[in-house]
């Protein structure tokens, strides 16, 4: 087995892990699936609750059929995954692996047909209007060891988001210097905007 459930029990739900007890309708499972692809990948535990607690699946093939609706009608442009089915004593868990995508932004589409961007906000799927995508390259090493950079991380792990404003009164520099400097770690692919609602916020791309 690749996954060692008792650990990511222990480590809880965050930017790349999600559990789900069960999955209620394709459509809120697509939200997950396309805040995964948009943001660092994930893994999304089913037969396990939000509290850790392991109820299993009832069947796999009712289970899978809502991921695959998902991720071929639901989810556009459409997205792959790779699932495994595991047996933890009497039942049965599904990790499903969603690896962040070269083909960003996906829309989860709703029942109204409504297409909307999520990404990941720590352990939460929240929607945005727009993605702004980062570059290749990792951050810039030196960037992040200045201390307006630190605060920020170490700000962030605490908070789900931060603003423009929040970030300008922690470091004390003007509001338009911390707006310029959230955009510029989002495009090197260290932070991810959520602009809905306004105001504009800032969460860590990956938290683990």
């Amino acid at each position: 087995m690749r996954y060692n459930l008792k650990e990511l029990i222990e480590q809880g739900e965050g930017t790349r892990l999600e559990f789900k007890s069960t999955i209620h309708t394709a459509y809120r499972i697509a939200r997950t699936l396309t805040a995964f692809s948009n943001t660092a990948g994930g893994l999304l535990v089913v037969g396990v609750s939000d509290d850790g607690r392991i109820s299993g699946i009832e069947s796999e093939l009712a289970e899978m059929q809502k991921i695959e609706k998902a991720t071929d009608f639901l989810v556009d442009p459409a997205i792959s995954i790779s699932y495994e089915v595991v047996s933890e004593g009497r039942r049965q868990v599904i990790f499903i692996d969603v690896a962040e995508s070269s083909e960003k932004p996906h829309y989860a589409i709703d029942e109204r047909g409504n297409r909307t961007i999520y990404i990941r906000a720590r352990d939460k799927s929240v929607p945005t209007n727009k993605l702004i995508l980062s570059h290749p390259a990792s951050p810039d090493s030196q960037l992040l060891q200045t201390p307006n950079v630190r605060n920020l991380i170490q700000a962030l792990r605490k908070s789900d988001f931060i603003t423009a404003k929040q970030y300008a009164q922690l470091v004390n520099i003007s509001e338009y210097r911390a707006n310029k400097l959230l955009l510029q770690l989002t495009g090197q692919g260290l932070l991810v905007m959520v602009d809905k609602p306004r105001p504009v916020r800032f969460s860590l791309k990956i938290t683990e």
